[in-house]
């Protein structure tokens, strides 16, 4: 059974049509990459999924609940959580405060005052950072990072809060070649204990991370498969070399 089901969606902003009939599929624990030419609706579709706007036209479900109509936040509550191209890093905050922060997000009052649970949650917090390589930065200012750190930060911060499914627009925009490795041997890791569907124009960085692919052109679905599959589309390669 499908963790999220994308059905017939469509979405129109007043004369353009960005998404028309779309369905995606994604399975627990897979990563999921939503390809195709510049304007083809990839960042669109992940919005949409996201609440970050509503679909005009069809249904989203996500384990089991339809959420079509959901706002972010209650999405988020059921487990979904959206990382999107440019960082929301608070950069006066460290890496540590910034994940405490986003942490406590998802904390009754009552277990923020336990002081067992203060511990589980500094645990946590230094468990994250380790994860993601920014353990000795730990108490620097945030602003003080990389671009390609910052990104893991905020990475992190999605993951802190345990979601069945992270959304990511774009994780590699802007890094260096050795960041956006490290970028991709960072996330596989998170698949044992949830899913991914990414956005991405590095099909190198895409390809070697996901398990399955979608690839979108002006809206629709063109293709859906492994990505040895998609590798292997004439109608894929088509699109690719006439319209990228």
């Amino acid at each position: 059974m499908a963790l999220l089901e994308v059905q017939g969606v469509g979405k129109v902003f007043g004369p353009l049509r960005a998404l028309d009939g779309v369905d995606v599929s994604v399975r627990a624990n897979t990563f999921h990459g939503l390809i195709g030419p510049n304007g083809s609706g990839k960042s669109t579709l992940l919005k949409a999924i996201a609440g970050d706007h509503f679909a005009t036209e069809g249904t989203i479900n996500f384990d089991g609940d339809d959420i079509t109509m959901l706002r972010p936040f209650e999405r988020a509550r059921l487990g979904l959580s959206l990382k999107f191209q440019i960082t929301a890093v608070l950069p006066e905050l460290s890496p540590y405060d910034n994940l405490l922060l986003a942490s406590q997000a998802e904390r009754s009052v009552w277990s923020l005052i336990r002081s067992g649970s203060k511990g589980e949650l500094h645990d946590e917090i230094m468990d994250s950072l380790e994860r993601f390589s920014l353990a000795d930065n730990a108490d620097e200012l945030a602003a003080n990072l990389s671009h390609g750190q910052q990104q893991w930060l905020e990475i992190s911060m999605s993951l802190i809060r345990k979601p069945k499914m992270l959304l990511l627009d774009e994780p590699t925009g802007g890094m260096s070649p050795e960041e956006r490795r490290a970028t991709g041997e960072l996330l596989l890791p998170i698949k044992a204990h949830c899913a991914l569907v990414i956005v991405e124009h590095d099909l190198d960085f895409i390809k070697d991370i996901c398990d399955h692919l979608t690839v979108l052109d002006q809206g629709q679905v063109l293709d859906d498969g492994t990505v040895s599959e998609i590798e292997a589309s004439t109608k894929v390669q088509e699109v690719y070399t006439t319209r990228v």
